[in-house]
């Protein structure tokens, strides 16, 4: 019997038409666990480097975490998977809500879409049944409204629905997968799923799962789920009054409770005043105060409809809002801060942008930078008015405009829905220079900091997840002022797999000084958190996000292997688990390595940070490299491969003269 898993993928060939269940090999988990883990060592095994991302041999991937629909807390993250239109790598996009549990519940792990239909469909699952349904009528209707229509056509108001917009139909490449309250966005998903003409999935399961000890998970769980609901007993305001540091307040603040805190926390100071605005270019220092806050928090509360969680999680991190007389959306996290960052407006621009960019469905993060270049190409007389007809004068007007146009592929849109790297190089005329925010061709998070943090700069450098959102938060990102305080923040620090990064922090007095052995070990073990998390389904902001803030952590490296053990029949310890985290981290690097990707493209934006040293971060490169087991370029060497299990891309390289 297998357990946590159902041991099944659905295997769907749009070219052909045909619906395939494949029993998988059980010791494929032992390896490598679930979600992204074995979703990877599937796009290594059949899609080669000759592949392209819109090819019919590219596949779109859909995993649910291995602990996803068990009584594990915050497990119910869907790894999205394939390769990507922007960067011709390994895309990688995670949406929470119920997809992934309901898709464990219909009977499969995984569902593996290759091939392109003749027209546009949807899949309909229901437990056993699965069927390639007709969805020319659907074409053009934005995300929500697609998932209304299908569950009204199939009579099933409990299906779980991931649907694309126009943006994915018409292979924007910043075109999101939507689903309830959640999205894939980043790398393109969304573009690869219109590519293959496939409007939606829709699930439906009520199917049991099975667990290897069920009574002692399910006691685990209760215990747990207590403790995320908890409070930490000191409180920004205990901090306050025992006059510590404005930093160590703001992180006392964070560890308040476990979750996402921007859902509920309506000081968002730290975005306002140190990302960057318009196209990534410009901070703008001390721009939040009360008054904003107390403005922007009552137009929040007098729209917000509900606050609502993901599959099995107590937390409550999607703010639903419903204007009157506009429609409905949800956000977290910085997503709500993108579209009037960009434009330099205000919140209500946010809430007049983020319904239409959720219906065309598109990312949050990527698309507003997009605009923001298109607009600074037009001030710079690279770009004329002839390209934008009829375009508005008003700044929301042109956002809407151009949100428009891109979405469509109409003109010069046509361009700019091949993201910021690509437009630059297609428009020419030193439009170049003004792609000033990608890495490895991707739009990054839009923040631009003095003096270097190293661990920061390999994390950005040699990342592989569409951003540092995806890769950083076990260990903090600035240090605190006094010994006092960092000797209370180690006290109650319970995510670190090493008593040697409390030291770390113990030493660390500055951001910028660092030695680069500490800095190489701290950006391994931010990365294999979660790493982690994408095979198990969990949510990093129970996990792997979570650490930086000290106190208590609801899953670290600590606890998972018990949990995997009594969930999956697994039996790891604390090593056994950090080597398929290894092991995964290796393997998505090998399939990048393969498509070309070499030490020239591990470069953060060029003025991310103010104050910057080519030699010195060469130097730390180079380091970190070494301590990964990789050669010069980047490259895993033949003894990390064959130490990790994974000889058979050694052979792979070798005969590729890759090695």
């Amino acid at each position: 019997m297998r357990y946590a898993e159902t041991g099944v993928n659905l295997e769907i060939d749009l070219s052909r038409g045909s619906i395939e269940k494949d029993q998988t090999d059980p010791e494929l988990t032992k390896l490598y666990l679930g979600g992204q883990g074995t979703a990877v060592k599937i796009l290594w095994d059949r899609v080669g480097p000759e592949v392209e991302p819109f090819s019919p041999d590219n596949l779109l991937i859909f995993s649910s975490g291995l602990l996803d629909g068990s009584a594990v807390s915050g497990a119910n993250r869907t790894s999205v998977n394939s390769i990507s239109p922007a960067t011709h790598l390994m895309s990688h996009s995670l949406m929470g809500s119920y997809f992934g549990p309901e898709m464990k519940f219909a009977g499969y792990d995984k569902i593996i879409i290759r091939g392109k239909s003749p027209h546009l469909v949807y899949l309909w699952i229901n437990n056993d049944k699965v069927e390639i349904r007709d969805a020319r009528h659907l074409a053009g209707k934005g995300t929500r409204e697609t998932g209304d229509l299908i569950r009204a056509e199939l009579g099933q108001d409990k299906a779980q629905v991931a649907a694309i917009g126009p943006a994915g139909e018409n292979r924007v490449f910043t075109a999101s997968i939507t689903h309830s309250d959640a999205s894939a966005a980043r790398g393109g998903a969304g573009a690869i799923m219109g590519d293959k003409r496939l409007k939606a999935i829709a699930i439906r399961g009520t199917k049991d799962i099975y667990f290897a000890k069920p009574a002692e998970l399910f006691a685990f769980c209760m215990a747990a789920r207590k403790e995320i609901m908890s409070r930490h007993e000191e409180t920004e305001e205990v901090a306050r009054e025992k006059g510590r540091s404005a930093v160590y307040q703001e992180m006392a603040k964070h560890r308040q409770q476990l979750g996402d805190w921007m859902a509920t926390d309506e000081d968002d100071s730290f975005h306002h005043d140190n990302f960057a605005w318009g196209n990534a270019r410009t901070r703008r220092k001390n721009y939040w105060n009360k008054e904003l806050e107390e403005r922007w928090r009552r137009l929040k509360f007098d729209n917000l409809s509900r606050q609502t969680g993901c599959f099995n999680c107590p937390k409550i991190c999607h703010n639903v809002i419903c204007i009157p007389g506009g429609q409905r959306f949800s956000y977290k996290c910085y997503a709500k801060d993108t579209f009037h960052m960009a434009s330099f407006q205000e919140l209500d621009f946010s809430y007049e942008m983020l319904p239409i960019a959720e219906e065309y469905g598109v990312d949050a993060y990527s698309t507003p930078q997009i605009i923001a270049f298109a607009l600074e190409l037009l001030e710079a007389g690279i770009l004329t008015d002839k390209d934008f007809p009829g375009m508005p004068s008003d700044i929301r007007g042109r956002f809407h405009y151009l949100l428009d146009i891109i979405v469509r592929r109409e003109g010069i849109g046509d361009i700019l829905a091949n993201g910021v790297y690509a437009a630059a190089r297609q428009i020419g005329k030193g439009a170049e220079n003004f792609d000033h925010n990608t890495t490895k061709k991707f739009e990054q998070i839009p923040i631009k900091l003095g003096k270097l943090n190293p661990a920061f700069f390999l994390m950005i450098a040699t990342g592989e997840k569409m951003g540092i959102t995806q890769i950083e938060g076990s260990f903090p990102q600035n240090p605190l002022p006094t010994a006092e305080e960092r000797e209370a923040f180690v006290k109650e620090w319970v995510a670190p797999p090493d008593e040697k990064f409390k030291q770390y922090f113990l030493q660390w007095e500055k951001r910028d000084q660092i030695t680069n052995q500490m800095a190489c070990e701290i950006a391994e073990w931010n990365e294999m958190m979660h790493y982690l998390d994408d095979a198990l389904g969990l949510c990093a902001f129970l996990s792997s996000f979570r650490g930086q803030f000290g106190g208590k952590v609801a899953y670290t490296i600590h606890n998972e292997p018990e949990i995997i053990s009594m969930a999956a029949g697994i039996n790891l310890d604390e090593k056994g688990l950090w080597e398929i985290g290894q092991r995964n981290r290796n393997l998505v690097r090998a399939l990048n390595v393969r498509r070309g990707m070499r030490r020239k493209d591990e470069r953060p934006p060029e003025d991310h940070w103010a104050v910057r040293n080519e030699e010195s971060e060469q130097k730390l490169l180079s380091d970190y490299y070494a301590y990964r087991g990789w050669n010069e370029e980047g490259i895993p060497k033949a003894e990390t491969l064959n130490k990790l299990g994974l000889d058979y891309v050694r052979k792979d390289f070798e005969d590729r003269g890759i090695l």
